[in-house]
């Protein structure tokens, strides 16, 4: 369904919790006074953007109804409604989301504006409604502009990968993409590829599935599957408007990809994801969508894959003592480094836990693994060569995989290797 044309917008002042079981104890607090609901779901919101929560969780047992938040890509309990609570808190969502609120048995979609009472700042939110064993599950995503990076070197890129994207981003033409699954930071990096750009000489279009996040300076447009205006024809009619720089969403099928091509191959600077695994894998991505091999290697310019970690908090991260057996693997991994990798003296550090941070941890960066089109890849595209087949000619060039960047952001005391193997598997030294 649709997201409502009209908007709905709730005053609300960001509460100062510094975690979600303190946000939990406002709750039950507002729960035992019998507050009013208007109250109880503010003090949701509130904490929520006091945690900087990116999504909130309403799910309904037989008894009563838990509140979960997302924080740093983890989902925490943040409170209890009863049934009752939760049935006046349920149709307030939906008035304000603009859903229709003599339906249940189906899914909805709405969405609804918070402003903040302290700077006045508007932050969407996003409202998705599921018929469940025990009522409607509701999941609120919040869309706080203040959460977004807008800097290319804000991302978290080591020093010779932001080199090597700047490199990209200064082309004339050709495509960049970012691949990953959903959640891994994709759009917040094509958002900051465009405002890099972004300048009163250059027209940038977007179209996206919806509109995350809105950008000064650049037109915005979002696919309307119910007025016939998706990806493949939406690139078509933007095509049409004379842009320099186009960010597609995703590429998705046959149509858009073929589209995608053409127009970086045609004096265009193209932008998009592709949801696959690793960069590599995007190239066998692309022939499966029917663009032809002698099509691929001129048109795509450099391909990002990435994952999110949580950052260690630096008050109280604890340095780890390393054994004789993990020193003589990290003496192996960095030798196995190449010459631009420049690495400090390694150490490790594990999460602690303080009143500034949520277990050791407090916020997110990425990890990256990025390679740019040459003669030689553009050979093997040709020759419709396996991902595998690929992964092995770069990395004989110096090609750092995702986990290795992980890993030297780990021995940075960025993050921790228990974050590094969460995001990409055991670690292979």
């Amino acid at each position: 369904m649709a997201l409502s044309k009209e908007k709905q917008e709730v005053l609300v002042s960001v509460l100062d919790v510094s975690s979600p079981s303190e946000l939990s104890g406002k709750i039950a607090s507002l729960s035992s006074e019998k507050a009013a609901t208007t109250a109880i779901l503010e003090a949701v919101l509130g904490g929520s953007l006091g945690l900087k929560a990116s999504d909130i969780h309403f799910e309904p047992a037989r008894d009563s109804v838990k509140i979960r938040v997302r924080v740093d890509g983890v989902l925490r309990e943040a409170g209890t409604l009863s049934t009752e609570e939760y049935k006046y808190v349920l149709s307030r969502m939906k008035l304000l989301g603009g859903i229709k609120m003599n339906i249940s048995e189906m899914a909805q979609d709405g969405r609804f504006t918070i402003r903040s009472r302290e700077n006045e700042r508007d932050i969407e939110v996003r409202v998705s409604v599921n018929p469940s064993e025990y009522g409607a599950t509701v999941v609120l995503r919040v869309l706080d502009p203040a959460a977004v990076v807008l800097k290319v070197a804000d991302l978290g890129l080591r020093e010779d990968d932001y080199e090597r994207v700047e490199k990209a981003l200064k082309k004339p033409n050709g495509m960049i993409l970012v691949t990953g699954p959903t959640g891994s930071g994709k759009t917040t990096t094509l958002y900051a590829f465009i405002n890099s750009m972004s300048s009163p000489e250059i027209k940038i279009i977007t179209i996206e599935d919806p509109i995350e996040y809105h950008l000064s300076g650049i037109q915005q447009t979002q696919v309307d599957a119910s007025a016939g205006y998706d990806f493949g024809n939406g690139l078509r009619s933007i095509l049409r408007q004379d842009p320099d720089v186009i960010l597609v969403g995703e590429i998705r099928d046959a149509e858009t990809a073929g589209i995608a091509v053409q127009a970086a191959l045609t004096g265009h600077i193209v932008f998009s994801t592709l949801h696959t695994n690793t960069a590599s894998g995007a190239i066998p991505r692309l022939l499966d969508l029917e663009v032809k091999p002698h099509a691929v290697g001129p048109s795509v310019n450099a391909i990002l894959a990435q994952r999110l970690v949580r950052k260690l908090c630096p008050k109280c991260r604890k340095e780890v003592e390393m054994s004789e057996e993990i020193k003589g693997k990290l003496a192996n991994f960095t030798a196995s480094l190449p010459e631009r990798v420049k690495l400090p003296k390694p150490k490790l550090y594990e999460p602690v836990g303080c009143g500034a941070c949520i277990d050791g941890y407090k916020g997110r960066i990425g990890i990256f693994e990025i390679f740019e089109m040459d003669k030689d890849i553009e050979q093997l595209v040709h020759e419709e060569s396996s991902e595998v087949e690929i992964e092995e000619n770069v990395s004989k060039k110096g090609f750092v995989t995702m986990q290795k960047d992980g890993v030297i952001k780990a021995l940075m005391g960025i993050t921790s290797l228990d974050e590094v193997e969460k995001a990409t598997g055991p670690i292979n030294w």
